[in-house]
Formats: C-alpha cells, sequence, structure tokens
C-alpha cells in the first residue's frame, strides 16, 4: 500500500510540466497571435486573441524548465521508477509541456466552436484537454516515462479530478496579480 501511494505520489508531481506550462504561457504571453487574427471556415476566430506565439513557446519552455528541476531531485534520489538520465527526462518535461498547449489550443478552438469567447468560462473545455493531450504526447513521444508513472491509470485519473480545484486555484492567483482578466 505504502509503494502504490509513493507511486503515486511521483507520478503527480512528475506531471508538473504540463501544470506549469499554463502559467508560464500567461507570464510569456502577449506577441504575435497563433491564429493571425484570421477566422476558421465556420466564421469564427481559429483561437482568439489570448492564444499567442510568445505564450505558446514561451510557456513550453518555462513548463519544461520548471518540471526539469523538479525531475532533478526526484531523479537524484532515485525516486522514478526507473533511471531514463537527465536528457530524457528533460525531453519528458518538454513533452508535457508542449502537450498541455497544444491541449489548451485544442480547448480554445473547441471552445470558439461552441460560441464560447476569450474570457468566459468553458468548465471542462478549459481544463481537460491539455491534461489529455500532455498524457497523448506524453505516451507517443516518451512511452517509457508514460508507461513507468502512468501505466496503472490511477495517477491519470487523480490528475483529471484535481485538475479542476488546481486550475481554479492557478487562475485566482494569476487574477489577483493582474496576469489574467477573469479569475477562470
Amino acid at each position: 500500500m505504502l509503494n502504490t501511494v509513493y507511486e503515486i505520489l511521483v507520478g503527480i508531481v512528475a506531471f508538473i510540466p504540463a501544470l506549469a506550462a499554463n502559467p508560464g504561457a500567461v507570464l510569456a504571453g502577449g506577441k504575435g497571435r497563433m491564429d493571425l487574427g484570421k477566422n476558421f471556415i465556420d466564421g469564427k476566430r481559429i483561437f482568439g486573441d489570448g492564444k499567442t506565439v510568445s505564450g505558446y513557446i514561451g510557456g513550453i519552455l518555462l513548463g519544461a524548465l520548471f518540471g526539469f528541476i523538479v525531475y532533478i531531485p526526484l531523479s537524484y534520489f532515485s525516486l522514478f521508477p526507473y533511471d531514463p538520465g537527465y536528457i530524457y527526462l528533460l525531453f519528458a518535461s518538454l513533452v508535457l509541456s508542449w502537450g498541455s498547449l497544444t491541449g489548451d489550443l485544442l480547448g480554445s478552438f473547441t471552445k470558439r466552436r461552441m460560441g464560447i469567447e476569450k474570457g468566459q468560462k468553458g468548465n471542462i473545455v478549459d481544463m481537460w484537454p491539455f491534461v489529455l493531450v500532455a498524457f497523448l504526447f506524453s505516451f507517443i513521444f516518451t512511452p517509457g516515462f508514460f508507461l513507468s508513472l502512468y501505466g496503472n491509470f490511477i495517477d491519470i485519473i487523480l490528475i483529471l479530478i484535481l485538475t479542476p480545484v488546481l486550475h481554479r486555484s492557478v487562475n485566482i492567483i494569476a487574477y489577483r496579480m493582474k496576469l489574467k482578466d477573469v479569475p477562470w
């Protein structure tokens, strides 16, 4: 039982790059609209003004860097299920961040199709796409890392349950810091 709790905690901590990428995007954002201000075939914006190239790239890099900083002691103290090496851990951190922000873009695209404008609540569409795409990218690009941490699916379920609470908390903090216009 203790071993299972330990594995679950390591899996949750290992997901930090995906969680850190979104606040990183807010910090780095503002330059160069991802959709170039263009509309999709339905006449609605592709992503909206809130998705920028600087936010996407900066968020990926900041999420990956923050995640890698967290991964160093996990690896040093042999807390990962296996020792993939620092280069692989940096890559795994980058993949989770990239997947997270790509999922966020997918969520934004979906919200525009549903008629939900920038700044309006999207509930599940705001939260789960970044988690699911981060897991998908991890499974595709770092399968050993993914299966060693998330192969039992318990962590995936817990992260999906915890995401709404974490997402809301981080957004409230960003709103109070005047980094976001709305607290969701």
